[in-house]
């Protein structure tokens, strides 16, 4: 029986990535874009979200090989990893732009650092289906009909 260590909070579980289309399509709905020359961030703070999730998205428009496009993706989830714990509860699609094969690691990390740095001051958006009051809703006088 092999002994596996305990899970640390600089892993990546399966509970913080996006695996279903929905929850992509979900992401695109209701996020905030944030744009670098060669990524683009969709960023979807929700206050009932309870850890941020990531998921990546590098199409053969950006690198025709496998082993470049897994390269970048490597490169977004490890920089996640170790940003997760500063980020707000919620949903992050990073897109990657063609001309992203040419960068560097580094490179690419400065780039997600500046997105997700903006990302970190998002507010969460409202949940669906609730509507806050206005303002004057609750100083109506009675009407005398």
């Amino acid at each position: 029986m092999k002994n596996t260590p305990p899970a640390t909070s600089l892993s990546f579980p399966p509970s913080v990535r996006l695996h279903a289309s929905a929850e992509y399509q979900a992401v695109f709905k209701g996020a905030k874009r944030l744009t670098s020359p060669h990524l683009r961030l969709h960023a979807h703070v929700r206050a009932e979200a309870t850890v941020p999730r990531l998921g990546v998205t590098v199409s053969k428009k950006v690198d025709k090989r496998a082993v470049g496009r897994n390269r970048i993706k490597r490169v977004a989830r490890e920089f996640f990893r170790h940003e997760k714990a500063h980020l707000p509860a919620g949903d992050y699609v990073v897109l990657v732009q063609p001309g992203a094969k040419l960068l560097a690691n580094a490179e690419l990390r400065a780039q997600l650092q500046t997105l997700f740095e903006r990302a970190r001051s998002l507010k969460p958006a409202p949940t669906p289906g609730t509507m806050p009051a206005s303002p004057g809703a609750l100083e109506r006088p009675a009407s005398d009909s």
